[in-house]
C-alpha cells in the first residue's frame, strides 16, 4: 500500500514539474496547446506551437527543432525529414523519435516535421 503511495506521488510531482517548465518558458509565438517545438535544447530558443487538432496530418516545421514539450493528451511523432520521412536527415532508415503526452525531448538531430497521433497509436 505505501509503495502506491510513492508513485503517485512521484507521478504527482512529475506532472507538476513538466507544468511548471512550460508555464516558465517565454512566449515567442501565440498558441492554444500545451505542445511546442523549441529551436533549442531544453526548451530554449524560439518556440513553435504544434497543432494538436491535425491528428494524422503531416506537418512541416518552418525553424528545425532541438527539443519539444508535450502537455496534451496526444504523441507526437517527430521526423528528421521533411514530409514525415523517417530516417537520420538526407537519409533512409527507420529512425524517428515520439513525444509521448506529458514529456519532454531533446532530439539527437534538428526536428523538421511532425505528425500528431492518438495517445498509444
Amino acid at each position: 500500500m505505501r509503495i502506491r503511495h510513492k508513485r503517485f506521488a512521484v507521478a504527482a510531482a512529475g506532472v507538476a514539474f513538466l507544468a511548471s517548465v512550460a508555464a516558465a518558458q517565454p512566449a515567442a509565438a501565440a498558441t492554444s496547446s500545451e505542445a511546442a517545438f523549441y529551436t533549442g535544447a531544453n526548451l530554449t530558443g524560439t518556440k513553435t506551437g504544434v497543432d494538436v487538432g491535425a491528428v494524422g496530418q503531416c506537418r512541416n516545421l518552418a525553424r528545425s527543432a532541438k527539443s519539444a514539450v508535450n502537455i496534451e493528451a496526444v504523441d507526437i511523432a517527430v521526423y528528421f525529414n521533411a514530409d514525415c520521412r523517417v530516417g537520420a536527415p538526407g537519409q533512409g532508415g527507420d529512425l524517428y523519435y515520439v513525444v509521448g503526452s506529458l514529456h519532454t525531448a531533446n532530439f539527437p538531430y534538428g526536428a523538421v516535421s511532425y505528425r500528431v497521433r492518438p495517445m498509444g497509436g
